[in-house]
């Protein structure tokens, strides 16, 4: 799928490729010693939000996830 701007296509599939490769090779295992795709997931992050704003998508009263957020009620 691609990212909500076109420049943040190839980093979307960077992240999703390192992240998927984490999450099977590493946390499934039992291997929670971290994410080692943070960096490119806030470069990812930066650029959504750019390209959110570029297009000037309404996002008032949306709460986003990311690392070292918690969910609503934990």
């Amino acid at each position: 799928m691609n990212s909500v701007g076109e420049g943040c296509t190839e980093l979307k599939r960077e992240y999703d490729q390192c992240f998927n490769r984490w999450f099977a090779e590493k946390f499934l295992k039992g291997d929670r010693s971290g994410d080692p795709c943070i960096e490119m997931f806030k470069s990812y992050q930066q650029c959504v939000q750019k390209a959110i704003k570029d297009k000037d998508i309404p996002i008032e009263g949306v709460e986003f996830m990311g690392p070292n957020k918690e969910k609503p009620g934990s």
